[in-house]
């Protein structure tokens, strides 16, 4: 992700961090080689002690989110037994006392770490704590659209146009998009991600090699009542191979829930299985 996006993506969790719970300040930044991350943003300090501090895995409360992956807190930071002290000093001189740190994690991989202090030694509770988990998932939805679109744009330099392996990179990209959009709070992003699977679904696919059948030909309009969005969702993950099972867990549903969309999906579709109804959506423009 570039480096302004970053910056926009960090800065903008932190002030909702504060806003949603009221502490004074909150800091934050990502990881830049896997072990070390630099807190790039501060909002809310009274000194610049902070700024720019280099993190290491394992050192003090952020570095042991880090390690961990998992939130941490301390209701005073000078006193706690079960964090390294290596950065007392800039701790002490922005006169932080209790402060939690939250992992930023994309696929199960540890990218950065928000912070939230309060000035005074006060027990941090559920609410702020969610609040603060609630930010980190903000900054990982929108880091794991762009690590997906960085990856279907590799995929289209490593495959030539119309190479089968680049429209199935297409397809497998396609639908991971699709299964994060609802878990994206920030409701111009999950549009914008939308619109970005839209025109992936109007795609058109490989050529047809020498002597292989003719693509189909386009099929009829969209039937008069159009699939709901998580109908569209259960199309794509069992277009890409995915059992009832598989889509659940993917998409966040029960295994039931994913059979009644296939079911109603199949009916609007005027289709008697799953592949006549991937095969069907196909032909509508609403998978690629």
């Amino acid at each position: 992700m570039p480096e302004h996006a970053e910056a926009v993506e960090i800065r903008a969790a932190l002030l909702r961090l504060r806003r949603t719970t009221g502490l004074p300040i909150a800091f934050g930044g990502l990881l830049g080689d896997g072990r070390r991350m630099r807190i790039a943003e501060v909002n809310g300090a009274l000194s610049t002690a902070l700024s720019g501090l280099a993190i290491g895995a394992g050192n003090g409360l952020g570095g042991r989110a880090m390690a961990l992956a998992r939130p941490c807190a301390v209701t005073d930071y000078a006193s706690a037994r079960h964090i390294s002290h290596e950065y007392d000093g800039p701790v002490a001189a922005e006169g932080l006392r209790s402060v939690l740190a939250v992992p930023v994690i994309v696929r199960r991989r540890v990218r950065g770490v928000l912070y939230g202090g309060l000035r005074e030694p006060v027990a941090l509770g559920d609410r702020v704590l969610g609040a603060a988990v609630a930010a980190a998932r903000d900054v990982e939805q929108a880091l794991a659209v762009r690590d997906e679109a960085q990856r279907l744009a590799a995929a289209g330099t490593e495959h030539p146009p119309g190479d089968p392996a680049r429209w199935e990179a297409v397809r497998e990209a396609h639908g991971e998009l699709r299964a994060l959009a609802p878990r994206i709070g920030d409701p111009r992003l999950r549009a914008e991600l939308l619109a970005v699977c839209e025109r992936l679904a109007g795609s058109q696919g490989p050529s047809p090699g020498p002597g292989a059948a003719p693509r189909p030909a386009p099929g009829p309009p969209l039937p008069l009542a159009p699939l709901a969005p998580r109908e569209v969702d259960v199309l794509t993950a069992v277009a890409g191979g995915a059992t009832n099972a598989g889509a659940a867990d993917r998409l966040g549903l029960r295994p039931e829930t994913v059979k009644a969309y296939l079911r109603s999906a199949m009916r609007k579709l005027g289709t008697h299985t799953r592949l006549e109804a991937v095969v069907a959506a196909r032909r509508a423009g609403l998978l690629p």
